[in-house]
């Protein structure tokens, strides 16, 4: 199988991304590992915001509305560099026509969260016991499940539910959902493609993953996150970030 997801965590950055090449599309690889690169390099290009998101930062972590903002602006135009990009290399090169991927872009700043999303990879928060969804995927089901023309149980079980409606690289522009969350420490987050979460929703307590004893480690936790995926009958390539927050 074609691995076509890719990650990188930038702890000197405070940014994590995990990307899925859209299946069936020509170079998803392509696609995937060049937009958490070309991420990268536009959060690196603003080393000074990042500086200040963390000298100025307020006691419990909160940033200053105005800071605040350019930090969604550095995520969001990030995320739209990338498809600009991606979207020319298809438009110059016929072999990556039409070649995409998903993203879902974590900047940590001080105790708060931005995050960038596109697709159908997905953020998830662990807190004190409680795991919470951060992220809302861009999918044909899921716009069905908001009209109410279809249950949350019927998306899980639909033969279309790995349609997304949004991807980078299908066009020059993609519209970012970029949402703030404010952290505390101990808070452990995952990110991960739907080769993983399709899982948690069938087959894996996503709860019961977090506060397995082989997860405290996070590399651990990945590997075995991974394994129990496979075990359930992964057909996808599978991709599991854990990140924790530390003070």
């Amino acid at each position: 199988m074609n691995n076509e997801d890719a990650w990188l965590a930038a702890p000197e950055l405070g940014l994590f991304i995990v990307c899925d090449g859209v299946g069936g599309r020509a170079k998803g690889e392509v696609a995937s590992s060049e937009t958490a690169a070309q991420i990268r390099f536009w959060v690196e290009q603003e080393l000074e915001l990042l500086e200040a998101a963390r000298v100025e930062s307020s006691p419990d972590g909160a940033l200053p509305p105005t800071l605040l903002s350019r930090l969604r602006t550095l995520v969001r135009s990030a995320i739209q560099n990338a498809c600009y990009m991606i979207h020319g290399m298809g438009e110059l090169d016929p072999e990556h026509r039409g070649m995409s991927t998903t993203a879902s872009v974590m900047l940590v700043a001080g105790r708060t969260g931005i995050l960038g999303q596109v697709g159908d990879s997905r953020v998830y928060l662990a807190r004190g016991g409680e795991v919470s969804q951060l992220t809302e995927d861009h999918t044909f089901v899921q716009k069905q499940v908001k009209a109410g023309k279809l249950t949350p149980e019927q998306a899980r079980r639909s033969r279309l539910k790995n349609i997304i409606t949004r991807a980078i690289g299908q066009k020059e522009w993609v519209n970012v959902d970029v949402t703030t969350h404010a952290l505390r420490p101990g808070d452990r987050v995952l990110l991960c493609t739907d080769g993983l979460h399709d899982h948690l929703d069938r087959d894996i307590d996503i709860g019961e993953l977090f506060a397995r004893d082989d997860a405290l480690d996070l590399d651990v936790a990945a590997d075995t996150a991974i394994t129990l995926a496979n075990a359930g009958g992964g057909e996808d390539n599978i991709t599991a970030l854990f990140v924790e927050l530390l003070d």
